[in-house]
């Protein structure tokens, strides 16, 4: 019984620090992106009508700046989805993001080897972007109805637009 209680409390401690230190954050950092990153920012480089090269490098690569796990990504994913992101740029950051973070790829590279490191990085990049293809083909009448909306917004138009 004394081993359940410790273990509990071990889980308790742990998801308090937890929600501390990442998801509150997180959660700023998110309603940051609302406020500060206009809809037109974020359809400009995230939109459904946007440049499918454009939207996934920049998708698959954002994440490096932000030192953000699987968890803490979510509301981040959240908030430019909900701004206007299409599903498969959305989801390719949602994929990269904890992967490529420049924390978790000094890391790997120092403790697993620099090869490895490098190997992450592609591998990070290039699955978040596969990925983020087939949430797009899967959801793809959803994409149409997000196109509708994004033409129908004004002042959204500009480079990497089709």
């Amino acid at each position: 019984m004394r081993l359940l209680a410790g273990g509990v409390s071990a889980l308790w401690d742990y998801l308090s620090a937890h929600v501390l230190s990442c998801l509150v954050p997180a959660f700023f950092i998110a309603g940051a992106i609302s406020v500060f990153v206009s809809q037109a920012a974020v359809l400009k480089y995230f939109g459904a009508q946007t440049r499918k090269w454009l939207s996934y490098s920049v998708a698959s690569v954002s994440g490096t700046i932000l030192a953000v796990c699987s968890c803490t990504v979510l509301p981040l994913f959240g908030g430019i989805y909900k701004r206007g992101a299409g599903i498969g740029p959305a989801v390719a950051f949602l994929y990269a993001g904890p992967a490529i973070n420049i924390l978790a790829i000094v890391y790997s590279a120092r403790l697993l080897g620099y090869d490895l490191g490098v190997a992450r990085i592609i591998g990070a990049v290039t699955f978040s972007v596969v990925i983020g293809l087939a949430m797009a083909t899967i959801y793809r009448q959803e994409e149409q109805g997000k196109i509708a909306q994004d033409l129908a917004l004004p002042g959204v138009d500009g480079p990497g637009r089709r």
